[in-house]
């Protein structure tokens, strides 16, 4: 009991926490970089794939770094700013096959960022985050607010399963045809 509690669970939330602080802290710098010159990193790198728009596909690569990797190391809509990571990594791994070839050295760290996103983007966030607060915060809630009209819900419940039980006798004896519950509402 006492090794599913703490090896299960809370080594594996501290493991998110873990790669999603990384990921985010390491990652931001490159979103500040393309900042910095944001004509150069239009001209290197938007540019030669030939998309619409390069300056502004710049600034919207560098914020999506920069947002992402917020995100990322609060854990505050985690998954939303690992799926902009994970589309700003698409397109530079496309970029740096079709500029240099299957290159592992310009791969390495691209594909390592887009599999730290993809793994964040499935696996969640882990309780160690803003997400997780929020969601208990709101579980208490909706718990708070049932427990108020608990009376209430419990008598429209016993009403309703009273009415259903006498529904489903009656219809019992009224048809035989094998496939009734499939044609009847």
């Amino acid at each position: 009991m006492l090794n599913s509690i703490f090896y299960k669970s809370l080594f594996k939330d501290f493991a998110f926490l873990v790669l999603r602080v990384f990921t985010g802290a390491l990652l931001i710098h490159h979103g500040f970089e393309k900042l910095n010159d944001i004509d150069n990193f239009a001209d290197a790198f938007v540019r030669p794939l030939h998309l619409p728009f390069p300056v502004t596909l710049s600034y919207v690569a560098a914020g999506s770094e920069i947002g992402g990797s917020w995100l990322l190391i609060v854990g505050l809509g985690t998954r939303l700013g690992a799926l902009a990571i994970l589309g700003t990594m698409s397109v530079a791994i496309y970029h740096a096959i079709v500029t240099s070839g299957f290159n592992i050295y310009l791969l390495e760290l691209l594909a390592l960022y887009f599999a730290s996103a993809f793994s964040i983007i499935l696996l969640g966030p882990g309780i160690f985050s803003a997400d997780y607060l929020l969601k208990v915060i709101l579980q208490n809630k909706s718990n708070f607010i049932v427990s108020i009209f608990s009376k209430q819900a419990k008598n429209e419940l016993s009403n309703q399963s009273k009415i259903e039980s006498t529904k489903s006798i009656n219809h019992k004896k009224s048809l035989n045809f094998p496939f009734s519950s499939f044609l009847s509402s």
